[in-house]
């Protein structure tokens, strides 16, 4: 018999070592979610992905699924919460969506939209963070960085170069390149790195490809984030058949 607890009602199954968010996405239940990537060990950086588990706040993407969790996600009070994360990384960083390349590409724009976000809500920070275009054929632009770490972590535990990391703390954290210059081009990153391909925001962008896809064509003009991250989520397959995350990877 399989396992199962309750997302907004419903029984949703897992199996051992899934957590709630891997659940709800496997199981087609959309729970919003910014910092999470199938590919690796979820931390809880960004708490997008909040949901009240038996009355308690939790982020799903870190929370173990267990039988007799009771989960709340899609009610007022966590979206307003998860409403007011998004403001706070729009007026944070430098997020001027309308000439930004990642436009329809931006996950953060994407998750914006999907939970109703007009405005910043907040004073806008503007901060002065120098762009890097040092690298021939990458370019860095530090305004935009929401401190997922997605690239610092697929840049050591993929591309095993460990070219970006995290200084700071507080409002001063912010994303370095590890190198003595502190400049791209004097790291070994190269443009079939797997931290090129995971930044969900405009950080890390290839030159001399800005505004290739026209718009209406890009990722998020085709269909909303709910259902691109519901088609992307690793589903076990049934007996006899291919795993579906198997079949995306190959």
């Amino acid at each position: 018999m399989t396992d199962t607890f309750l997302l907004d009602g419903e029984d949703i199954p897992f199996t051992p070592g899934q957590t709630v968010l891997q659940a709800a996405l496997a199981a087609g239940q959309y729970i919003p979610h910014l910092c999470y990537h199938p590919e690796f060990k979820p931390h809880g950086s960004c708490k997008v992905c909040t949901v009240k588990a038996n009355g308690r706040f939790a982020t799903s993407c870190t929370l173990p699924a267990q039988a007799g969790l009771n989960i709340e996600s899609d009610i007022d009070e966590v979206n307003d919460l998860r409403r007011t994360l998004v403001q706070m990384l729009f007026a944070e960083g430098n997020h001027f969506c309308p000439t930004c390349e990642k436009s329809g590409n931006c996950v953060l724009q994407a998750l914006g939209y999907d939970l109703g976000v007009m405005t910043a809500g907040f004073r806008h920070l503007f901060p002065d963070r120098p762009v890097d275009a040092s690298h021939p054929d990458i370019l860095l632009d530090f305004n935009r960085c929401i401190l997922c770490e997605l690239c610092v972590r697929a840049s050591c535990e993929v591309d095993g170069k460990c070219v970006f990391a995290l200084a700071g703390r507080g409002i001063t954290k912010h994303l370095i390149v590890n190198s003595e210059s502190g400049r791209l081009v004097d790291t070994e990153v190269a443009l079939t790195d797997k931290a090129l391909a995971v930044c969900p925001v405009g950080v890390i962008l290839v030159k001399r490809q800005g505004f290739a896809i026209p718009i209406g064509e890009r990722r998020y003009d085709k269909s909303p984030i709910s259902a691109q991250a519901l088609a992307d989520a690793p589903r076990p397959a049934p007996a006899g058949q291919p795993c579906v995350s198997c079949e995306k990877d190959e």
